[in-house]
């Protein structure tokens, strides 16, 4: 597992495909291995997103699922948290003259700082939780919770329990080659699910997409108060 030191200076993060140089590529291999328009179609039904929400995608990477918020509802406040540079610069060509419209953060998720009028009632976060720390992943959960309005909802869609042998198998193959196994081996473990459930109401599996490098699950879950 290569990390890399984060713009703020010693923090490190794992890059898109466990390793600095693969980043380029990182596009063209999530389309190719993970089924990524059917559950990144999934997230953005799910998000259902309209006129007056603040949306912030934690790990928004190079910008593929921020794109295609953007499409369903432009009248939708949307920001993106990333702090690997080289993939934030990915993301901001993709957007073209329309990056100007999102608000951009190269860096992590506590060192956002928004204003009162700009709380999210939606966060999303896509394939980053299997590269994070164990002792990470809650805090992060948490980080959202916090942020959110309440009623405010969090998507999560990421590999985490493997129910099948054969899932278990591809992703022993392919993601934990890139990625290592100590940060990936708490999600096939369920901890993710576990977090989940503890840190909002109503949480729940929506989905499961098997894909050739193990299953990616989406999870959603509410900050208590009236669902927006």
């Amino acid at each position: 597992m290569g990390r890399v030191a984060a713009p703020q200076g010693d923090r490190a993060f794992t890059p898109a495909l466990g390793k600095a140089w693969l980043t380029p590529v990182y596009d063209l291999t999530i389309a190719l291995f993970t089924r990524e328009r059917t559950w990144r179609r999934a997230v953005v039904r799910a998000a259902n997103l309209a006129p007056g929400d603040h949306l912030i995608d934690v790990g928004c990477g190079t910008g593929t699922l921020l794109r295609d918020l953007m499409i369903s509802c432009p009248q939708a406040g949307l920001a993106g948290v990333e702090p690997d540079p080289a993939a934030l610069a990915i993301a901001r060509r993709k957007f073209g003259a329309g990056a100007d419209l999102i608000r951009w953060h190269n860096g992590f998720l506590d060192t956002l700082d928004l204003t009162a009028r700009w709380q999210p009632n939606k966060i999303v976060s896509s394939l980053v939780f299997h590269q994070v720390p164990l002792g990470e992943k809650r805090a992060i959960l948490e980080q959202m919770h916090d942020l959110l309005q309440p009623g405010g909802m969090v998507l999560i869609a990421d590999y985490m329990a493997q129910d099948s042998a054969l899932m278990r198998k591809l992703f022993r193959a392919t993601v934990q080659q890139l990625d290592g196994v100590e940060d990936t081996q708490p999600n096939v473990d369920g901890i993710l699910e576990r977090q989940l459930a503890e840190i909002f109401t109503d949480a729940e599996r929506l989905h499961v997409f098997p894909t050739a490098t193990g299953a990616i699950s989406l999870w959603h879950g509410y900050k208590k108060g009236p669902h927006t």
